[in-house]
């Protein structure tokens, strides 16, 4: 089979950025003909009139079509997988997917499709906001959801402009969801049933030493901002002088927890790829604090992998993810008492955290298996293919 793979980096390495790479790989590591269509948010600085460039072409871009139409003429693939346009490719590609023949097949990463940004949550909140669901895009602006007018004013206008051209509900043939949760959102918001599909993200086996040691902390990994739950992890923390935290990742962009940080945890900033691995194994247990609608948080696999239980919010997918009471625990979001309550709970029995972790981790293995995910993406890519390029089958209903 030939794809071609479509994403918008970030510009700084996320785990939507490994998802994708892991994906790749697997799927070229099976026989398949992969081609990529890269483009980085990292170029804007360096690019001339970049911001404005950047505004234009998230809403829809003629450069990238050209581009799109060379690479489907040159490859002739079966198959187009998007995974993120914004903001330099553009909700442009998948009607040149359509109009020459290729079904295009997209992975929901997050929510942007019904969410400008794509959180449920403007950066200057921590509360779930859904003004924007039922096609009201306009108050992304009026509550300046990215405390930038004229990036809010860019994602508002990107996002109302594909859904009335229906650059998306017109092309794609396949939404691949992350969780049950994410399709049932898309679907209460006009988006086809019958074109839905969950494929969930994939987890990496990996070999550990012996049997995993107890633990010496309670870990935290991945971005250091509001809407992954920082202010109730500390706020947690404070109350758990006996509990020993470690928080792996980049906090520049929230200086203030240097001076919030008790005594009890240690920042240790980012942590490379290749070095992670270590501190999933020195951990007892792994703490996901987030008051936003996840994806899939690669977080909550790599802990289950490392044969670590898991605390986390029940919202959103999570409790798909973590089965409460069998591979961790699930807390009420926001409520840092609730939260230090599961953490001490698991602090307190080894033996239950050793239990949960072997649970999670045999589930990692059995749901999340790179065969099991190469199984669900390749039923996805057929039924694409059967169903076809563009619009709708008959009877589909669309906003």
């Amino acid at each position: 089979m030939k794809i071609i793979v479509i994403h918008n980096e970030y510009g700084t390495f996320s785990g939507e950025e490994a998802v994708v790479q892991r994906q790749v790989e697997l799927v070229a590591n099976m026989g398949h003909h992969v081609c990529r269509f890269s483009r980085s948010s990292a170029e804007i600085p360096h690019m001339r009139f970049g911001r404005v460039r950047a505004f234009c072409s998230g809403i829809y871009s003629f450069s990238s079509k050209e581009v799109m139409r060379e690479l489907l003429r040159e490859h002739k693939p079966d198959i187009v997988h998007i995974h993120n346009l914004f903001p330099l490719i553009s909700p442009s590609i998948p009607g040149e997917c359509t109009r020459l023949g290729v079904p295009v097949v997209m992975t929901v990463h997050n929510y942007r499709l019904v969410c400008p940004n794509g959180l449920h949550m403007p950066k200057n909140s921590v509360k779930i906001c859904e003004r924007c669901c039922g096609g009201r895009e306009y108050w992304c602006i009026l509550k300046n959801c990215e405390v930038s007018l004229p990036k809010s004013l860019g994602y508002a206008i990107r996002n109302y402009v594909a859904r009335k051209a229906r650059l998306y509900l017109g092309n794609v043939s396949i939404y691949a969801c992350l969780t049950h949760f994410q399709k049932r959102r898309l679907i209460a918001e006009g988006y086809p049933e019958d074109r839905m599909a969950v494929v969930p993200n994939m987890a990496q086996r990996i070999d550990l030493p012996g049997e995993p040691s107890l633990g010496e902390y309670a870990g935290f990994v991945g971005r250091l901002s509001p809407e992954k739950g920082v202010a109730v992890l500390l706020q947690a923390a404070k109350s758990l002088s006996n509990v020993r935290f470690a928080v792996a990742g980049d906090y520049s962009a929230m200086r203030d927890m240097v001076s919030k940080a008790t005594a009890n945890i240690a920042l240790q900033g980012h942590i490379p790829s290749e070095s992670i691995s270590s501190f999933y194994q020195a951990a007892r247990l792994i703490v996901l604090p987030s008051t936003c609608f996840e994806g899939f948080p690669m977080t909550i696999l790599e802990a289950m992998v490392h044969a670590r239980p898991v605390v986390a919010p029940r919202i959103g997918g999570i409790p798909e993810i973590v089965d409460d009471g069998i591979t961790g625990l699930l807390f009420e979001p926001g409520n840092a008492k609730d939260l230090a309550q599961k953490i001490q709970y698991l602090w307190d029995c080894p033996d239950l955290c050793r239990q949960m972790g072997q649970a999670g981790q045999e589930k990692a293995l059995r749901e999340y298996s790179p065969e099991k995910h190469y199984d669900r993406l390749m039923a996805v890519y057929k039924k694409a293919i059967e169903l076809g390029p563009g619009g709708f089958s008959p009877g589909s209903q669309g906003r």
